[in-house]
This record gives C-alpha cells, sequence and structure tokens, in this order.
C-alpha cells in the first residue's frame, strides 16, 4: 500500500485540515508549494465564492491541491458538482456521507479521501471506491469524534486496505512517527498550521494558540451531537455553564451564531470560538508553512534510529 506522497503526486505525505473560513488560497497555495496538499475550505461558503477560490490558489502554486466540503452546508451539492467541472486533484470531506457524490467525482479523475470517525464508516467508504481516509481522533480542533488518534487509527488500519491517513494530536516529528507506527500512510494537520506567518487568522488567534497549555481546550455541543473542541475563553465557558443548566439547543446555537468568524477574523478573545487541538500546547512559535512541514518530517529518520534502544 503507497503512502499518500504517491497517491497525490505531493514530497510528503501531509495534507492542510480542512479548516473553515481558515483554509483561503494563500495557506493553501503555502502548504502546497511546501511539498504538501493544501485544502480550500468550503465551510458555508456556496459554490461560486469556492471556485474563484480554486482560480486564485492556482495563481499562486502550479502544485496539486484540493478542497475540503463540509457536507451538512446546504450548498453542498452545487460545490459537488462545481468540483468535477473544476476537475480538482482530490475531494476530503467531513460532516456527512459523500456516497451520492462519489461516482460522478472519481469519473472526473478526482481522489476522494473522506474524514472518518469509526472502523464502520471507513469500511463503508473504502467499498464506495474512496481512494483513502483521514482517521481524525478527537484531539483535533473542531468537529470531533468520539476515539482518539491511538485507539482510531490502528483499528481502521486493519479493517480496510486504501491508504489511512491519521490526524489529531500531531504537531511535531514524534507525532509523525507514532502515526506511521500505528499503521497510517500520511498525516493531517491543522493546529499547528496557526501559528504560521501564512495562515490568515487575527494574531489574538495565534496568540492564544501560542500561550495555550495542554488543558487549554474544551469540548462544547456534546449535547447537539455536533462536539466542537475549542481553545477556552469566556464564551466556551458560559456555553458549559449552560449546558449544564440544560438551557435549550436553539439558545446555544445562538451563543455560538458568527464565533467562528469572529475568531478567525476579529480575533474576539471573549465571543470568539477558536478552535484548536490538544496538542496546541506544543506550539510554541510563529513559523512559515514550510518550517512546520521540513519541521515534522526531517528529524524522523533519526529519532527513529534513537528510538532503536528500546
Amino acid at each position: 500500500m503507497e503512502n499518500i506522497a504517491k497517491l497525490l503526486n505531493i514530497e510528503y505525505p501531509i495534507i492542510q485540515g480542512g479548516m473553515a473560513n481558515i483554509g483561503n488560497p494563500v495557506l493553501v497555495a503555502a502548504v502546497s508549494n511546501a511539498g504538501g496538499l493544501g485544502l480550500i475550505a468550503s465551510g458555508g461558503d456556496d459554490a461560486e465564492t469556492i471556485r474563484k477560490k480554486i482560480h486564485l490558489t492556482r495563481t499562486l502554486t502550479d502544485k496539486p491541491f484540493g478542497v475540503n466540503i463540509m457536507l451538512m452546508n446546504p450548498h453542498a451539492p452545487k460545490i459537488a458538482e462545481m468540483v468535477t467541472e473544476e476537475k480538482v486533484t482530490v475531494v476530503t470531506t467531513g460532516a456527512g456521507n459523500p456516497g451520492p457524490y462519489i461516482q460522478s467525482w472519481k469519473e472526473a479523475g478526482i481522489k476522494v479521501i473522506p474524514v472518518v470517525a469509526s472502523v464502520a464508516l471507513a469500511i463503508r467508504m473504502e467499498r464506495a471506491g474512496c481512494d483513502a481516509v483521514v482517521a481524525e481522533g478527537n484531539e483535533s480542533g473542531g468537529h470531533i469524534g468520539e476515539l482518539t488518534t491511538m485507539a482510531l487509527v490502528p483499528q481502521v488500519a486493519d479493517a480496510v486496505h486504501i491508504p489511512v491517513i491519521a490526524a489529531g494530536g500531531i504537531a511535531d516529528y514524534r507525532g509523525v512517527l507514532a502515526a506511521f507506527a500505528l499503521g497510517a500512510k500520511g498525516i493531517q494537520v491543522g493546529t499547528v498550521l496557526l501559528a504560521t506567518e501564512e495562515c490568515p487568522i487575527h494574531q489574538n488567534y495565534k496568540d492564544m494558540v501560542l500561550k495555550a497549555k495542554d488543558i487549554d481546550t474544551v469540548v462544547t455541543g456534546r449535547q447537539t451531537g455536533a462536539p466542537v473542541r475549542v481553545l477556552k475563553n469566556p464564551m466556551a465557558r458560559e456555553y458549559l455553564a449552560l449546558s449544564a443548566k440544560g438551557v435549550s439547543l436553539e439558545e446555544l446555537e445562538k451563543l455560538t451564531l458568527g464565533s467562528l468568524r469572529r475568531a478567525v477574523f476579529d480575533g474576539d478573545i471573549e465571543r470568539g470560538s477558536f478552535m484548536a487541538g490538544q496538542i496546541s500546547g506544543l506550539v510554541k512559535e510563529i513559523k512559515t508553512v514550510k518550517q512546520v512541514i521540513h519541521d515534522l518530517f526531517d528529524p524522523v529518520e533519526e529519532y527513529r534510529q534513537k528510538l532503536r534502544v528500546l
């Protein structure tokens, strides 16, 4: 089974997470130009907005890149059609079943890589003809499942014959080596890319990631069926307090409406939703995307040799 670098015709077996409001053409091109696979994040955008981002990204890189489609987006059917027209290199999906779109994507020559949080879904995606799956543990920032990366990745790797990409809790070369030891053929990262020069988020967001410690994330939204890992701040604490009181889902949704945009664009420390993973505590400085990718992979072989004493 080949690693994803060969599958996707990229230098390093790494893809950027599909980060809503963050995965813009500048960040995507930076990841692809550095040897990984950048992903335009569709978030809640419509098809024509994403088409424009694809065209802009093509002016910034001649390397492969893809589009991440959040299937809960009401515009998802139109976006699914548009990416076949544009013949993008790769589509990754989350928050739903991409089954209805897979055949048309494959006919357009698009590699299809869904994000999965369980073995059962990974098996379904393989049977549907997907090229690989991202097994994302709940250490990740943003929308998460229940299983940890260490528990999920080897079980998925044992259950399917297509490449597995590990996501969640990877911020340095130790995490890369661990992912491959668990059976992955590539990695997906998001949190570590927040603290990069090319990342479009507000400086306050970057500073929160840099200052974060190991226990500085919480999970909101469990009772709504859509758990999300975020950095602790007044809004997250208020959300959890209201949840404990049993307030209605409508009240909770009203509290979080627009909160990600407030974090990304306004840097609103009080009322923003600062999605980030548990690995934030390992992120200590602003780097270029190229530096991040090199730091993830260059020390792996030397570290692997050191582990032979165990």
